[in-house]
């Protein structure tokens, strides 16, 4: 199916979703990325589709008959999925886990050349840059500490990552958990807002993954961040996707999820930790 006849329209214009509708863009999302659309989210998904059916022509109908029929063209396909998926994101989420991580992680690790660090459903970058920024923050107050890192952040949304790379940011989004000191030490002006100096983005490299996918290639890390993302998955997948991240981890490596979420009970890989009022967990040896 050619995009042309893809945004012919359908004659039914209506802009709301019926029960059935809303069930099929669940069941595909759940599909192709594992996230489980709550049964409340139908106003939510409305609002999401409204937008980008309108720059396609289309309507709800139109969209869901190819859904059902699976002749959605591949980059109708990602835009659906980017609509749907949550970026919701700010600098230095959970603070106490980056206050952890540069005063007692980074020196502890420090030994080993590089760290590595994955940042998992990472959006529009501000979690691997924070993690970037607590590395400089390191060094500048503890001189003479030496500390390597490779920082890779991975998103599912392509659109997202572009953002990411740019590494550029509005005033609002440099005001959501970023302090006037850092923004004026790690930012510089720019005609879109605010730039990350190139000291910090040169520690952080992106990558698009679906964590449905296999992690292999990845390599092992020293510290693991996957937080507020296991929450939109079943219990199942969010059980199956912790003990794959388990198995990329180094032994004595550390998991971060977010301070609302805990392990399910059974996954002997990891040990929770309590320290300096994080709660974190370690790969067994």
């Amino acid at each position: 199916m050619s995009s042309g006849r893809f945004q012919e329209l359908s004659g039914n214009r209506r802009d709301r979703l019926t029960q059935e509708e809303f069930q099929a863009i669940r069941e595909f999302l759940y599909r192709h990325t594992g996230i489980v659309l709550a049964d409340n989210k139908r106003y939510l998904v409305e609002s999401r589709l409204r937008d980008l059916l309108q720059s396609h022509s289309t309507s709800f109908s139109q969209w869901i008959s190819y859904l059902r029929a699976d002749t959605l063209p591949a980059e109708f396909r990602t835009r659906l999925i980017e609509a749907l998926t949550t970026n919701e994101t700010f600098w230095f989420r959970d603070a106490q886990q980056f206050e952890l991580l540069q005063n007692q992680l980074l020196p502890k690790l420090s030994h080993r050349r590089p760290i590595r660090i994955w940042s998992a459903a990472c959006a529009t970058g501000q979690e691997p840059y924070s993690i970037g920024i607590c590395v400089h923050e390191a060094r500048r107050l503890k001189p003479g500490l030496k500390v390597e890192v490779q920082i890779l952040g991975t998103d599912l949304a392509g659109s997202a990552l572009q953002i990411a790379k740019q590494a550029v940011y509005s005033d609002l989004a440099t005001a959501r958990g970023l302090s006037p000191e850092l923004k004026q030490r790690y930012f510089l002006p720019h005609p879109n807002g605010w730039q990350l100096k190139p000291e910090v983005r040169r520690l952080v490299s992106f990558q698009q993954l679906n964590l449905l996918d296999s992690f292999a290639a990845l390599g092992q890390f020293d510290l693991i961040f996957c937080r507020n993302v296991l929450i939109y998955f079943s219990p199942e997948l969010r059980r199956q996707i912790l003990e794959r991240l388990a198995e990329l981890l180094l032994p004595h490596g550390y998991l971060f999820l977010s301070s609302t979420e805990s392990l399910p009970p059974g996954l002997n890989r990891l040990s929770p930790v309590i320290a300096h009022g994080v709660r974190y967990y370690v790969r067994n040896a």
